[in-house]
């Protein structure tokens, strides 16, 4: 399939959570959502092993039922965070104004979007989450396919997003979907689409000079 050309720099700077400019009325092709999933699986893992499965959902039924799960994560959420922490780069009015309505229009068109990928993560069973170790192997055996999966994605026209607000409801998806809850953690909910113009920049980012710290914090 046609990639954009885009050196490594520009794929790694240029790979924006894309809301707004999804193409919600052309298909994704299964051969380059296929090509991705190929891309992913030569990830690192945390656990030296692929303990990870993709769910492709097309069907237009059951992304509509997984975009309703998306919704209900974010009006009537079952946990309440504790805090959001601290956004080093909103003190942009216009910046944030941007950012509401580009989550809004996911909010209203989730269900519009072709393709909605979940990643998830295989377990013995769920206490392995209970710990910070088990949390950082865990996540660390999905994350970095999924961001491959993204990269992959991007360098051939097509745009995502890592949302979680269905993972309040994350039993009730798997129910959807046939997972197995006890033994298949979900991740994430990726909206995946063609996008409208291929034209990404880097987004704002705070200089490494606030972030690095060199031998100690």
């Amino acid at each position: 399939m046609t990639q954009l050309g885009l050196t490594t720099d520009e794929l790694l700077s240029t790979t924006r959570a894309v809301r707004r400019r999804l193409d919600l009325r052309r298909p994704v092709e299964r051969e380059l959502i296929e090509e991705c999933l190929e891309l992913a699986t030569q990830a690192p893992t945390g656990r030296n092993r692929q303990r990870w499965d993709f769910v492709i959902v097309t069907d237009p039924a059951r992304r509509a039922a997984l975009a309703g799960l998306y919704r209900l994560g974010l009006t009537s959420p079952r946990q309440r965070l504790a805090g959001t922490g601290v956004d080093r780069t909103a003190h942009d009015t216009a910046r944030r104004l941007r950012l509401a309505e580009s989550a809004q229009h996911l909010f209203d068109h989730l269900h519009e979007v072709p393709v909605l990928v979940v990643p998830c993560v295989r377990v013995e069973n769920r206490q392995e989450l209970g710990t910070p170790v088990g949390q950082a192997n865990t996540w660390g055996s999905i994350l970095p396919a999924v961001w491959q999966f993204m990269l992959a994605a991007r360098s051939r026209g097509l745009g995502t997003a890592w949302t979680t607000p269905h993972l309040h409801y994350e039993r009730e998806a798997a129910e959807l979907l046939g997972i197995p809850y006890d033994t298949a953690v979900q991740a994430a909910l990726i909206p995946l689409a063609h996008t409208v113009g291929t034209d990404f920049r880097p987004g704002p980012r705070v200089g490494t000079e606030q972030i690095a710290h060199w031998d100690a914090w």
